[in-house]
């Protein structure tokens, strides 16, 4: 049975079950026809919100009510989460100095924004086999950072590419 999967009215074949009333009230541990019974005298639906219990836990409820309840929920959660922004710049071994200070002061107004930035140093042919190259560039641009960023664990090599996450400072 899936996450999604719920059981409802005639789905239970528990022999018994724990009975809670749509008002929270609970009518003890009853077979389960009973409870269908007394969901269908309400004109409410019998729900197994909890299979693995002992005995299984079901509730009188409108089930269609309580749907669209849980998916109002996870909507509401969903606005609540934060989408961070990465920006990406891209950097050379063999990069001169004042082309890092250009690049780290683009980098700076995106940290002033909120953004994280990940810098990324492309090693080419030779290169490759030696990604210290790589990781000496990114630690002369973590010391133009400090002041603005923090930088976001070790740099990590990736096949042809060294790269470092950038945070804003709190």
């Amino acid at each position: 049975m899936s996450k999604e999967e719920v059981l409802l009215n005639e789905d239970i074949r528990f022999s018994e079950v724990r009975c809670i009333d749509d008002d929270g009230s609970t009518y003890g541990i009853i077979s389960a026809s009973e409870a269908r019974e007394f969901a269908r005298a309400k004109g409410l639906d019998l729900v197994c919100i909890s299979p693995s219990a002992k005995p299984p836990v079901c509730k009188i409820m409108d089930y269609g009510k309580y749907r669209y309840q849980l998916e109002k929920k996870q909507k509401e959660a969903k606005k609540k989460q934060k989408q961070i922004d990465i920006k990406e710049i891209k950097l050379s071994a063999q990069i001169a100095q004042n082309d890092i200070n250009y690049k780290v002061k683009h980098a700076k107004e995106f940290i002033a924004s909120g953004k994280h930035v990940r810098f990324k140093v492309v090693l080419k042919g030779r290169e490759t086999s030696d990604p210290q190259l790589g990781v000496a560039v990114l630690n002369r641009v973590r010391e133009m950072m400090e002041e603005v960023a923090q930088p976001e664990k070790e740099p990590k090599t990736e096949g042809r590419f060294v790269s470092w996450l950038f945070v804003p400072k709190r």
